[in-house]
């Protein structure tokens, strides 16, 4: 039976404490980002997952495996995880899924700019016209 797979990670991005969801779908993998500010505690971390995950705006789904558990060597595992906490950063994955969440947010942006300025640059070139033709008239 295939699962769906989430994950939610808190980190420090100066200046301030940011969580990172993460979901493994059927559709595939996509990441949202929440800015808590100061550093929250576990209890509000709990409450806030419970009342807040299901209005997360997550990124369009993107190909993507899901994770899964290896049963390794214990040293292994030992050395892996001292790697881990070591390196603070997000997965690239979650990365590219935001960039990609913040692309597509810019490009509807720059298109709604572009009709704008469009629309105002006619409005404009309109009253030009119109003020030529009264000089015309003599008004």
């Amino acid at each position: 039976m295939d699962r769906n797979f989430s994950r939610f990670t808190v980190l420090f991005q100066p200046p301030f404490w940011v969580g990172i969801g993460e979901r493994w779908e059927a559709d595939g993998y996509s990441a949202a980002r929440v800015v808590f500010g100061a550093e929250p505690t576990d209890a509000q971390l709990l409450q806030w997952l419970d009342k807040e995950w299901h209005r997360l705006r997550f990124s369009p789904a993107a190909e993507g495996e899901r994770p899964f558990k290896e049963h390794a060597n214990p040293k292994r595992a030992l050395r892996e995880a001292r790697a881990a906490t070591q390196v603070q950063r997000i997965s690239t994955r979650a990365q590219e899924a935001l960039s990609h969440q913040r692309e597509q947010d810019g490009l509807s942006r720059k298109v709604q700019n572009r009709h704008k300025r469009q629309e105002e640059a006619e409005r404009k070139y309109l009253l030009r016209r119109q003020k030529k033709r009264e000089k015309k008239r003599g008004r």
